[in-house]
């Protein structure tokens, strides 16, 4: 018994020592600094790699602190200038100031809830402003005047905003479905008028062909006439050179009826309707006075 009592007294203490030298090293990963607490007060700040602390509670590892960047997704509920409350996903990034790491962590309790309430109120300064078309097109100027706003406020507590990001704006169920009806009517105008201008152009076109057929047809009737014109001025000079003693008039008559005749034949191959015409010897003498008449009046 009197060599017991020792043993376990060296057993003890030689506990005590390996615990201690345990509890006298500590090891800090990269992008990682440990704040370091002696006797509950601020030390120091370990940084990555091997350190060494007192033991027995002397010192203590408070916290230990992310350099990495931190994304936090915030939802919050805003209204526009013309009463539409809307739902808003932003997405923030931030990180530790590595210049003020013991304000980060000593200062805030919360950052991500305080980062959540400046973003809140930056929001609530520059959404009511706008009218729900306008936060749609310039959800991008709102994201940066936000990030600039908090990236003031969160530089005093040692964190660094390094983005901010308006990821979604979606309006209550009642004005997306209003949105979609005004799009769809606005899509069934432009169609309409679409279709309208296309009818137009073909309405024109067909328009315009029809003027040039009409054209072509007098200028084809114009030619035609002309070469009878012409063709009956050549009979003409034919039958004076032939000598045989008919006066112009006469051979213009004479002609003038061969091509009356001929007209005729010709309404009648084409199956048109009947024509009445004087069967007599007076009644082509009318039309042969008539036919000079017209010549005459129209060399006049």
């Amino acid at each position: 018994m009197v060599f017991l009592f020792p043993l376990i007294i060296l057993v003890v203490l030689l506990i005590i020592v390996l615990a201690s030298i345990s509890s006298l090293y500590f090891v800090v990963k990269q992008q990682t600094v440990a704040v370091v607490e002696r006797f509950g007060k601020f030390k120091t700040l370990a940084s990555a790699g091997i350190h060494v602390k007192l033991p027995w509670g002397i010192d203590r590892i408070a916290a230990r602190i992310q350099l990495r960047m931190v994304q936090s997704d915030i939802l919050v509920e805003m209204k526009t200038s013309d009463n539409v409350f809307v739902n808003m996903n932003v997405s923030t990034q931030y990180r530790v100031n590595e210049q003020n790491i013991k304000d980060a962590y000593y200062k805030l309790m919360n950052p991500v809830e305080q980062i959540k309430a400046y973003i809140e109120d930056a929001l609530r300064s520059a959404v009511p402003k706008l009218t729900l078309d306008e936060l749609f097109a310039k959800n991008d100027e709102v994201a940066m005047e936000v990030q600039k706003q908090v990236a003031e406020e969160m530089g005093s507590y040692g964190y660094i905003i390094v983005k901010t990001l308006i990821t979604k704006i979606e309006p209550n169920s009642e004005v997306k479905q209003s949105m979609n009806e005004i799009n769809a009517a606005q899509r069934k105008q432009d169609a309409a008028q679409m279709l309208a201008n296309a009818n137009k152009i073909q309405v024109v076109t067909a328009a315009e062909a029809e003027a040039e057929k009409d054209r072509l047809h007098g200028v084809g009737l114009a030619e035609q006439r002309k070469a009878i014109v012409d063709g009956l001025a050549q009979q003409i000079n034919e039958m004076k050179q032939t000598g045989v003693g008919l006066s112009e008039e006469t051979i213009m008559s004479i002609l003038l009826i061969n091509q009356y005749l001929d007209t005729l034949n010709q309404f009648a191959n084409k199956g048109n309707a009947t024509l009445f015409l004087p069967s007599g010897a007076e009644g082509i003498e009318d039309l042969r006075s008539q036919m000079l008449a017209a010549l005459k009046a129209s060399g006049k």
